[in-house]
């Protein structure tokens, strides 16, 4: 087990890997690999797992009953999958994790993952903080989603992106692929707007950033 790349997860920030392998020392968990395509978690089943990615990212997605699927979250190294599920009253996941490449999770079952947070105050502090952060992506997720025009959603992330960091210009999130698959998207149909806000003066689009040029008219985009 490598613990240094238990460093980079939100769990165990602020501990050294010495410090992650001795409070994991009695504490029970796995590790599981999936390939791409591979269900880590299916929707409604019972929630009694919590992982914490070693190697790979997965993608969240919701499913209804006439065939839509909506990509909701994706989430990479060092990120925790389940915990809202796992110590939630329903004890169900409420949406489906499939993996998108090769990828390996640590995983806790529900009471082992509480006695892991019972050992050290900062492990329950981070677990908190993460599920809040979670709560509050997907409050976001669900208002860009609310939006059906494509430059509504890419003016929504722009613009709250711009905001939470004060600043013009905002990575793009990993990759266009990735940004699409956020967005619930097709790539080429994000390029095709993208470049539209870029010639009507919105923004400027060169990759791997983008700079707001124009918030007023992003704002109004999203009042039509």
């Amino acid at each position: 087990m490598q613990f240094e790349i238990l460093e980079q997860s939100w769990l165990f920030r602020g501990l050294t890997a010495h410090q992650v392998q001795r409070l994991l020392s009695d504490i029970p968990f796995f590790t599981q690999s999936y390939e791409k395509d591979e269900t880590v978690f299916y929707p409604l089943e019972t929630a009694d797992r919590i992982g914490v990615i070693l190697r790979g990212k997965v993608q969240s997605y919701k499913l209804f009953p006439n065939g839509n699927q909506v990509n909701v979250t994706i989430r990479t190294v060092g990120d925790i999958i389940g915990p809202a599920a796992a110590l939630s009253v329903q004890g169900r996941y409420p949406f489906g994790v499939a993996a998108l490449e090769h990828t390996e999770v640590l995983m806790f079952r529900r009471d082992s993952f509480l006695c892991l947070l019972r050992k050290d105050p900062r492990l329950a502090e981070n677990a908190l903080s993460e599920i809040s952060s979670i709560t509050f992506m997907l409050q976001q997720r669900l208002e860009l989603l609310s939006y059906h025009g494509i430059d509504q959603k890419i003016a929504f992330y722009l613009l709250m992106a711009s905001k939470e960091s004060g600043k013009a210009t905002v990575p793009i999130p990993g990759s266009m692929t990735k940004w699409a698959l956020m967005m619930n998207v097709s790539r080429p149909s994000l390029y095709r707007e993208l470049k539209r806000l870029d010639e009507q003066g919105l923004l400027r689009f060169t990759a791997p950033e983008i700079q707001i040029l124009d918030a007023p008219a992003l704002e109004k985009l999203l009042r039509k």
